[in-house]
């Protein structure tokens, strides 16, 4: 019994952990995330790195990227293990929701967008009250 419980306190404590260190990028690294646009249904940001800098970690609901620049980026992720990325300029790409650290492998910068998906409830609600008539 004690050890369920200490593996549950654990869990909850790991949980905790991440979910504190995974925080909106644009608040906890300004330097690199720039909020261009934002209404009810998306949030836009610029994104912009120098050659070899690297973030926070930090986390992103459902987006789209379009990469303005290439650039090859490694992302840190919570559990310790990384994932490298080849930008190409002018692809978009689809991307889960998730939580990384990136870090920019390049000599050169790169730069690009990400459109932020927001919840499906305050699209919705967002979308009705906007085609609404009066």
């Amino acid at each position: 019994m004690k050890l369920r419980y200490l593996s549950l306190c654990a869990a909850v404590c790991l949980f905790a952990a991440i979910s504190v260190s995974a925080q909106d990028a644009a608040k906890v690294d300004p330097k690199h995330y720039k909020v261009e646009a934002e209404n009810a249904q998306v949030r836009v940001l610029r994104i912009h790195y120098g050659p070899h800098e690297k973030s926070v970690m930090h986390s992103h609901p459902e987006s789209v990227i379009v990469a303005l620049t290439d650039g090859s980026v490694r992302m840190h992720l919570p559990d310790g293990k990384t994932q490298d990325t080849q930008l190409k300029k002018g692809a978009a790409q689809i991307m889960p929701a998730s939580v990384h650290n990136p870090e920019n492998l390049s000599d050169q910068p790169f730069e690009l967008i990400q459109i932020e998906l927001k919840s499906p409830k305050a699209a919705g609600m967002a979308s009705t009250k906007k085609d609404a008539k009066p």
